[in-house]
């Protein structure tokens, strides 16, 4: 049963009031059958764009007349496009048709569309119109190409990705027919836009099934990423590693949160590994620099698909950190939190647990010593350590008062903190003030 909203049931109610077919189509049927609630709502209808503007006075916006488009907003409502029955013409650019012609088939419109999953039509009256058997698709979680899988691709390479996606986000299996389509296609994503490919990805990295996905298409990846192949079957030829760089990274990908810091960071912290390896005389393999390697291809990987600073300098913190020893003591624990701050140092105890959770089963010994840190850095967060300049009970006032100025505030601020961090001061306004006269009298 398929509830709609009543600012979509309005909209509806006004194109069939005005003589016109209306359905609400695409995702949010498939998202409603599979009890998941929509994100937004789309109207396929037989109405032109004229005349749906005109049943809506004040209400509707042409937003891509070109394609038939217009968005309609009600009084406090969200917004739904509302896009005429249309065929599409060639495509040229493996992105958008070139013109597209309207049509009075509902039949016709849902052709054009991607997957069978995405190509069903919700009437008023609840009638659905499935003529590609998505609804069949969605109970048997497959994904399935509406008509010709190349064809399809073909038309916008975008397809691939987000065919991925859908796969990895719903948990569904990819018809075979449609699996070789995406391997033979997959060269098209060279055609598309990076912000566009990684607005893909980082869904796909969140998906439930995101490992089991990457696993059987490396290839699409590498597309773009060329720099993941050489981790596919690479032997670790180490005791550590029951699993090649590529199956221990999806391992440890699948034992963190979904959540795309983290799933990126899994995803991308061995990256370097293979550019890295040796063997001794015993036949034993050897990453030596890796993490530094693994940043660094990471850095030229996230800004070639134009990643938000933010995010990629998190990301490249975390594969640079994720091999290091973890801190065992309280100061080893105030230098990583002052160093990280708590959000990444959680985020990195995280990478370390699922970093050893994808090794041999005889060397995951080391969960052990990340829960201890993890409660060692609860303690010192819940006795309020003081691992941050805005945590000192000094400030740049008390500096200006005592006559410091410019660029030697911060520098001393910073060495008060690193006092109080190692446990050579305590954090009291006193010992602080002390500790620079101290600091003056020995230079």
């Amino acid at each position: 049963m398929v509830e709609m909203p009543k600012y979509v049931l309005e909209i509806l109610k006004t194109l069939a009031a005005g003589g016109h077919e209306a359905w609400c189509v695409g995702g949010c049927i498939r998202d409603s059958l599979l009890g998941r609630i929509p994100e937004d709502w789309d109207v396929t209808t037989d109405a032109l764009p004229e005349e749906t503007l005109a049943l809506f006075p004040g209400r509707a916006v042409p937003t891509g007349l070109r394609h038939g488009t217009v968005t309609v907003r009600l009084p406090g409502s969200n917004p739904v496009e509302v896009t005429t029955y249309r065929v599409d013409g060639a495509y040229h650019d493996h992105r958008r048709p070139e013109s597209v012609s309207f049509t009075r088939s509902l039949e016709e419109d849902l052709k054009r569309r991607d997957f069978t999953v995405n190509a069903m039509a919700l009437g008023l009256d609840g009638t659905l119109r499935d003529p590609f058997g998505g609804q069949m698709d969605l109970r048997r979680g497959i994904l399935r190409c509406v008509g010709d899988p190349d064809r399809r691709f073909q038309e916008d390479a975008l397809r691939i990705l987000r065919g991925l996606r859908f796969a990895a986000v719903l948990g569904f299996s990819i018809d075979p027919a449609t699996a070789d389509g995406l391997h033979r296609s997959r060269a098209l994503l060279e055609e598309i836009a990076s912000e566009r490919i990684w607005a893909e990805l980082q869904k796909l990295l969140c998906g439930k099934a995101a490992a089991a996905i990457l696993r059987e298409y490396p290839d699409v990846l590498g597309v773009f990423w060329p720099e993941v192949l050489p981790m596919v079957g690479f032997d670790q030829r180490n005791r550590h590693h029951c699993f090649d760089v590529w199956e221990h990274t999806l391992r440890a990908l699948e034992a963190v949160e979904p959540e795309m810091v983290l799933r990126c960071t899994m995803l991308l912290h061995d990256i370097g590994k293979p550019s890295c390896f040796t063997m001794d005389a015993e036949g034993n393999g050897h990453f030596y620099g890796h993490p530094a390697v693994s940043r660094d291809l990471a850095d030229g990987m996230l800004r070639r698909l134009k990643c938000g600073n933010a995010d990629r300098e998190t990301v490249l913190r975390l594969v640079e950190w994720h091999d290091r020893n973890i801190p065992r003591t309280d100061r080893g624990l105030r230098r990583a939190l002052r160093a990280l701050g708590e959000e990444d140092l959680r985020r990195l105890l995280a990478v370390k647990r699922a970093d050893n959770l994808a090794q041999a089963v005889e060397f995951r010994g080391m969960q052990k010593e990340i829960n201890l840190a993890e409660d060692m850095m609860n303690r010192l967060l819940e006795e309020k350590a003081c691992v941050s300049l805005g945590q000192l009970a000094v400030n740049g006032r008390d500096l200006t008062e005592l006559g410091y100025a410019g660029p030697a505030v911060g520098q001393i601020l910073n060495r008060l903190l690193d006092a109080v961090v190692e446990g050579v001061a305590p954090n009291n306004r006193e010992a602080l003030l002390q500790y620079i006269q101290k600091m003056e009298t020995s230079k």
